[in-house]
């Protein structure tokens, strides 16, 4: 309703009213990450090459779901070992690393499916895949595995930057490999990824003066 009358008193001409308006505040939710157990998982839960592939490419280089479907087999280099991820999101391009075990696997699709342009196709090889069609791959998957975390295929990308930051890469790094157009949208990954964690301690492990796997159990001093 607000943003409803905010462009109405501007198309109007009474860009004061406009301004009065309450301004409405978003809700802040972190982003959902499957842990690598959950990762591994997945990605041998679909019985089709070309849906584990899916996935797996998802994840490996962070992409949008729109970014896989524009993929064409000419924008991987197997030699250098890069995707090139061409006007995406702000109308940039860029360029991602491939991981050694996605050549593999993408080497093997290309054999087993022999596409013609594009890297994933939908019904006809001519035309690509939906997004669709990405999203229903990633649903399908799922029910097949014991993860009951809220997650959909974009997850795969929170994954995929929560990961590389707690494996010690940089945040600008991490915001170039995304396409991010602000750091900012990069940063919330910070409240996510345990990197800062690794060498704290709860205090309750600290409580008692030796350890002790079942708590219930234990003699309290």
């Amino acid at each position: 309703m607000v943003y409803g009358l905010r462009y109405y008193f501007r198309h109007i001409g009474k860009e004061d009213r406009a301004i009065s308006l309450p301004s409405i505040k978003e809700e802040f939710h972190l982003p959902v990450v499957l842990n690598r157990s959950d990762l591994k998982e997945l990605f041998v839960a679909s019985k089709l090459l070309k849906h584990r592939v899916v996935l797996t490419l998802v994840y490996s280089a962070g992409l949008r779901s729109r970014e896989v479907i524009n993929l064409k087999i000419s924008d991987i280099d197997f030699e250098r070992r890069t995707i090139h991820i061409r006007q995406s999101k702000y109308k940039k391009d860029r360029m991602v690393p491939l991981s050694i075990y996605m050549a593999h696997g993408l080497k093997k699709y290309l054999e087993e499916e022999k596409p013609k342009d594009w890297l994933f196709y939908g019904n006809d090889k001519n035309r690509s895949y939906s997004r669709t069609g990405i999203a229903w791959i990633m649903r399908q998957a799922l029910k097949k595995t014991k993860i009951n975390k809220k997650v959909s295929i974009h997850s795969l990308r929170h994954s995929y930057a929560t990961h590389l930051l707690e494996d010690g890469v940089n945040i600008v790094t991490v915001k170039d490999l995304l396409g991010h157009g602000d750091i900012s949208t990069t940063m919330i990954y910070l409240h996510v990824a345990n990197c800062s964690f690794h060498n704290v301690k709860s205090p309750l492990d600290t409580l008692y003066p030796r350890q002790c796997n079942d708590l219930l159990l234990c003699e309290l001093d």
